[in-house]
């Protein structure tokens, strides 16, 4: 049991490494009404109206974006947030994934076991330096593994670039918090 806890470990930290932390469900998967007109959002306006965002702001809507495309499995609407050259260190002991094509593959296989999946992400921090910055937060992620409800939290720190104007995630780094171990069956008091 402990053995298989592990190994689903170790697959759930590839999964989330890039993930790990939705703060807004994207436009594309919201109950759209029919007798109202669409309203503009960050999600749905596209990059030119991102230009006017601050940088801080910016980089926090390309989190979101990467974490709604990973929950519902939009590999192109992630890669819009990565860069080709991106490295991709996992909560296991997994060696880093290099490249965009190789992180895919991997994500593919993994996401192919999941359904339900739900990540939620807090306590982000963001520091801009000119066209380079760093972003951490912590995400708890809950859904179905092989059918098996499963839950995990951790932290991710992120390195991003700004590439001809757009930020791009250069560095994932995630790390899978230790769950508590079960606390002991109480004793019967029976005799």
């Amino acid at each position: 049991m402990a053995a298989s806890f592990s190994i689903r470990k170790i697959h759930l930290a590839i999964l989330i490494a890039p993930v790990c932390f939705l703060c807004a469900i994207p436009a594309a998967a919201q109950k759209k009404n029919k007798d109202l007109p669409p309203q503009p959002t960050m999600f749905n306006e596209g990059p030119s109206n991102l230009a006017n965002l601050p940088d801080d702001k910016s980089i926090d809507n390309q989190i979101s974006i990467m974490l709604g495309a990973w929950e519902i499995g939009d590999a192109d609407k992630m890669h819009s947030t990565y860069a080709d050259d991106v490295l991709v260190v996992s909560g296991g002991t997994q060696p880093p994934i290099s490249g965009w094509t190789n992180y895919l593959t991997a994500y593919q296989s993994q996401r192919a076991h999941m359904n339900q999946v739900q990540i939620r992400r807090t306590n982000t921090y963001t520091k801009v330096s000119g066209t380079s910055a760093w972003v951490t937060y912590q995400w708890d992620f809950t859904g179905t593994v092989d059918g098996n409800p499963t839950a995990a939290s951790g932290h991710t720190t992120l390195a991003l670039e700004k590439r001809d104007g757009h930020w791009l995630i250069v560095l994932n780094h995630t790390s899978i918090a230790e769950q508590p171990a079960a606390a002991p069956a109480a004793k019967s008091a029976r005799p």
